[in-house]
């Protein structure tokens, strides 16, 4: 189960044979067409918040920490704070996930947002096989007992750099800025963030500028809010 879920999950390429994925579509858990994909909404949501469950129980955060006098949403201070928690505690959580090593850094991310989030609105996933990125649509309502379709949207594309990545930093913001924007468009959100985590050498982040020792920065590109981690 692990070899087929864990790619899923992180976005990365194929680690199974043709039995693990009979065994799992078998179970219902994938469908059973191609590409290997997580069976419905309802799973989708399930698979990422059981495997984060515990760390999303154990932070001390909450909502009205991150909702303005409005009762909208601020994304921008949310993933600030959650950039300061991954620096200081990314190492410990990513042990803590080690059957999932490979999708560990999203189901942090996942599970730092579930805990806000919880609080009134949703999360919506978007994952498989090969993408190199998860994507993440966060539904707020400003007002209790408003109607979905005038809820807050908030787009989160998150991609993880590894020291095996042929790919840099400057290709990887500019790709995953044009993802975002495309997400953007299809959800109709109201703002897009594209979190990197940076999980390299502190020698190859130095090396494109990229801070070291959990450094982060963000940057307004094209209307997205880049931040690095």
């Amino acid at each position: 189960m692990r070899r087929v879920v864990a790619p899923i999950l992180s976005g990365g390429e194929a680690q199974h044979d043709g039995r693990d994925l009979e065994y799992l579509r078998d179970l219902g858990l994938l469908a059973p067409d191609s590409p290997p994909r997580i069976a419905n909404p309802i799973y989708q949501e399930v698979v990422p918040r059981e495997l984060g469950y515990v760390l999303q129980d154990s932070l001390d955060v909450r909502t009205a920490w991150y909702v303005d006098d409005a009762g909208r949403l601020d994304m921008r201070k949310l993933l600030t704070a959650f950039g300061t928690f991954f620096a200081e505690r990314a190492e410990h959580w990513l042990g803590r996930f080690d059957d999932y090593r490979e999708a560990a850094p999203q189901l942090i991310l996942q599970a730092y947002l579930q805990r806000i989030v919880n609080g009134g609105g949703r999360i919506e996933r978007e994952y498989g096989l090969g993408r190199g990125r998860t994507d993440l649509l966060v539904l707020w309502p400003p007002e209790a007992g408003q109607p979905s379709d005038l809820w807050e949207r908030f787009v989160i594309e998150c991609k993880v750099l590894r020291d095996s990545d042929r790919k840099n930093l400057a290709w990887t913001v500019e790709q995953g800025v044009a993802q975002t924007l495309g997400y953007m468009a299809r959800c109709k959100a109201d703002e897009g963030h594209l979190v990197i985590l940076d999980r390299r050498g502190e020698e190859r982040r130095r090396g494109e500028g990229a801070g070291a020792g959990g450094g982060r920065r963000t940057d307004d590109t094209d209307g997205v809010v880049v931040w690095t981690l």
